[in-house]
């Protein structure tokens, strides 16, 4: 069994720490800043076993370099994309080891936000990076549409239990957009509730569950009938395709400012 920590870093991202409740190892993921996590280290005297690497954004690397330099520790990434400290290269269907923790990850390539993004799929967990988002998805920065709304829809067939680590807490925006989307949704509206309750006693509003996301986060529903309905209404032509409508509620997303 491993439990999961967030490292706050930046205005809103959450490095994660993955670590036994018997032993002292440890691995991080996405550490774009080295000083919390070396300050979360010295602070509880634990030593790295491995980072874990989603995609090549600054933000998600950048402290990769820095915290090498003071515990040195195999460093997982996708091989496809261009990431320094990268040593242990890694593409779909891996399976990587990290013994420390006795912890076998299965690599699932989820192009899209970047174009070799991947996550890390655990029993009962998965490390997503910015693929999915709680009540949203990253935008599509380097791979196509067709590409993230499959990448989402592999991630989307994991068991519903699976909790879902995302790399930031963009929570109470992106279910504000949901509720432009899908505003009779009912369960989405108590997540809002709940959402704003936690961020507002300083709690995070992550991990979610798949099952949550299924039920409240547009991008994965883009075979519903309401929200394809709201999507047509947006563009303003009829949308054949779930593919098609992910690509417009993902657009109507990139120009939204509510």
């Amino acid at each position: 069994m491993v439990q999961f920590t967030p490292i706050h870093a930046f205005s809103d991202n959450y490095i994660w720490l993955i670590e036994s409740a018997a032993r002292p190892e440890v691995a991080i993921v996405d550490p774009g800043e080295a000083g919390p996590v070396l300050a979360t280290l010295a602070e509880r005297d634990l030593k790295l076993s491995g980072i874990l690497l989603t995609h090549h954004h600054g933000d998600h690397v950048g402290g990769v370099k820095e915290i090498l330099a003071r515990h040195p520790a195999p460093v997982f990434g996708p091989a496809s994309e261009s990431i320094d400290g990268v040593d242990q290269p890694v593409r779909g269907d891996d399976v990587i080891a990290l013994p420390d923790l006795d912890l076998y990850l299965r690599v699932v390539e989820v192009p899209g936000h970047t174009a070799g993004h991947v996550a890390y799929a655990g029993p009962d967990f998965a490390l997503v990076g910015d693929t999915i988002f709680a009540g949203g998805c990253g935008r599509v920065f380097e791979g196509t549409m067709d590409q993230m709304y499959a990448s989402l829809s592999r991630l989307a067939a994991l068991p519903p239990e699976t909790l879902l680590f995302c790399a930031h807490e963009y929570t109470l925006a992106n279910l504000r957009f949901a509720l432009a989307v899908e505003p009779d949704n009912a369960e989405l509206q108590r997540r809002f509730q709940n959402a704003t309750r936690a961020r507002n006693a300083g709690r995070p509003t992550v991990p979610s569950t798949l099952a949550d996301e299924l039920a409240t986060n547009p991008f994965l529903r883009c075979d519903h009938r309401d929200v394809a309905s709201a999507a047509e209404a947006h563009a303003e032509r009829t949308l054949p395709s779930a593919a098609e409508v992910f690509e417009a509620v993902r657009s109507w997303k990139d120009g939204w400012s509510g």
